[in-house]
């Protein structure tokens, strides 16, 4: 991937606006009731791991982190509010309009890191009446990117580290932001290359491309080729039919082979045939190795073929075989390792399929399952206050999986048993720190019995000040960079915790004694304040 820095606008359409009514709404109210001003902690996290597993790959946070620099109400904005709210008094609508991101603080785990369920993925601080205004766009700009580089980082697990994984998408996303969205999340996640040209533009991924049915069903048996047959002074149609002859495949279709041959002239050093448009081993898969003998006489060199119908595995086995063959044949030692490039609704069920028929495929491109994110298409990121003017505060629910964890907090990630492999996160307040070599108290939140003592070899501190007084901490960081880090954690992390089947292991996510303390402090107080007024109520 070639890192070029991204430009694009979004603030037009993300911008104040972009927003649920109801946040409004409660703005309006904070300022109406003087509360607007005061100093609050939200936290952005999700309850459980996307696709039934047991991690996520966080992404969008580049995107929030525009939007929060660019806050900024508009004249517009204003005029419209202003319709819609006749009850509200003038003076808001100047709060309104005064607002910034200049008193914000926001803390985050970087993209492209693994993340559990519970985990304050983002911080953010500033007044109450600014950080509700934010919480909508905050989620749709991180829910779709870490849902995406997800799912892209199962496919990678399944399809296995050596293969090339091709983001097909754009014609089947949720519109254009879904496909340039999804595209550059997707090779976020780990995919290698992709079809849209626009996010080679804009971040720099490799695109790739090269023929679809169009162009071969575009030739017919009497289609004069003219000079585009020729190359380095050749005739690449003679040179095709002469070894399709040899080999007694005659009963390939013409029309095709005039397609290759047109195409390999205009691409000799990147030939890469789509072979199913007639039958792909009664016609394409031979009909290429024809014209890849012809290129071979000229000096050059076939790529492989494309296979999109069928059973992709069995004819993946069937062309290597055919390779294999001809290549004997001609000693041509290469023609073995042609690539086989598969499509075709490809899936990560489909994937694990193909891996037990030990399929001799080299390159998946995957549209419609990866950009839609199929199998599951949201994530259901939450945005939840932790703390009012120094207080913490809590919701309590009765499923306790909505219960949240009350405060300011952060998240180290501790390697207890050598510096290389993860062997738990713990989520701390935000006052607290974790040294290595130094006994920390641990345990999970809800089970204050079950805490043990841990002394980490390594720690690493995820949450990061990303942003303050309305600027980036930081740099941006080019997407390849990010996509490094992901495949990076793929290799250290419990192999049976990334398990892409039923019931992975799972990864421990603890809190620290002094958030459990603080947590079943408050819940013993919620308790105390209901039975106080269950006994008010009686009387």
């Amino acid at each position: 991937i070639q890192m070029v820095q991204p430009e694009i606008d979004f603030t037009s359409i993300i911008n104040p606006l972009l927003t649920d009514f109801y946040q409004v709404s409660m703005s309006y109210a904070y300022w109406k009731n003087g509360h607007h001003q005061d100093r609050a902690v939200f936290d952005a996290f999700f309850r459980k791991c996307p696709f039934k597993g047991e991690f996520a790959v966080f992404g969008g946070l580049e995107e929030v982190l525009d939007f929060l620099k660019n806050y900024k109400f508009r004249k517009q904005d204003i005029e419209y509010l202003k319709k819609e709210m006749p009850y509200a008094e003038a003076d808001y609508f100047k709060w309104l309009e005064s607002l910034d991101s200049s008193e914000l603080k926001v803390y985050a785990i970087p993209e492209g890191k693994l993340v559990f369920a519970k985990e304050p993925l983002l911080r953010i601080e500033g007044p109450l009446g600014l950080v509700q205004l934010l919480e909508t766009t905050i989620l749709n700009l991180l829910n779709y990117p870490t849902l995406i580089a997800t799912n892209a980082s199962r496919m990678r697990l399944v399809a296995g580290k050596e293969k090339q994984l091709l983001e097909f998408g754009l014609r089947r996303a949720q519109g254009p932001s879904g496909g340039l969205i999804g595209a550059k999340y997707a090779i976020l996640g780990s995919f290698d290359c992709t079809s849209n040209v626009l996010v080679g533009e804009y971040y720099g991924a490799k695109i790739v491309g090269t023929m679809a049915h169009s162009y071969i069903l575009s030739y017919t048996e009497n289609t004069e080729l003219g000079d585009r047959k020729f190359l380095k002074g050749k005739d690449l149609l003679d040179l095709s039919l002469k070894y399709r002859k040899e080999l007694g495949w005659d009963h390939t279709n013409m029309s095709e082979l005039l397609a290759f041959v047109s195409y390999a002239a205009a691409y000799p050093t990147n030939f890469l045939a789509l072979v199913d448009t007639y039958g792909t081993m009664k016609s394409g898969v031979r009909n290429f190795l024809a014209v890849s003998l012809a290129l071979d006489e000229v000096g050059e060199k076939g790529k492989g073929i494309r296979l999109d119908s069928g059973d992709l595995g069995e004819l993946s086995k069937e062309a290597r075989k055919l390779f294999k063959e001809i290549g004997g044949k001609y000693k041509k030692d290469y023609f073995d390792k042609f690539l086989v490039c598969a499509s075709n609704d490809i899936h990560e069920g489909s994937l694990h399929a193909l891996n037990q028929q030990s399929h001799e495929i080299d390159i998946f491109g995957i549209g419609t399952n990866l950009i839609t994110c199929l199998k599951q298409p949201a994530l259901g990121m939450v945005y939840k206050l932790a703390e009012i003017e120094g207080n913490p505060r809590i919701k309590l629910s009765e499923e306790i999986e909505k219960s949240t964890f009350p405060g300011g907090k952060n998240v180290f990630r501790l390697y207890t048993d050598d510096e290389t492999h993860p062997s738990m996160d713990v989520i701390t307040l935000a006052n607290e720190e974790i040294k290595p070599g130094e006994k920390f108290e641990v345990g999970p939140p809800f089970s204050p019995e079950k805490k043990i003592l841990v002394i980490p070899k390594k720690v690493e501190a995820l949450s990061q000040l990303v942003f303050e007084k309305g600027q980036m901490v930081k740099p941006k960081l080019p997407l390849a960079e990010k996509r490094k880090t992901v495949l990076a954690q793929l290799e250290v992390f419990n192999p049976k915790v990334l398990e892409c089947k039923e019931k992975p292991e799972s990864y421990e996510v603890y809190c620290s004694s002094n958030l459990i303390a603080l947590l079943q402090k408050m819940i013993k107080e919620n308790s105390q304040n209901q039975n106080s007024l269950k006994k008010r109520s009686i009387f």
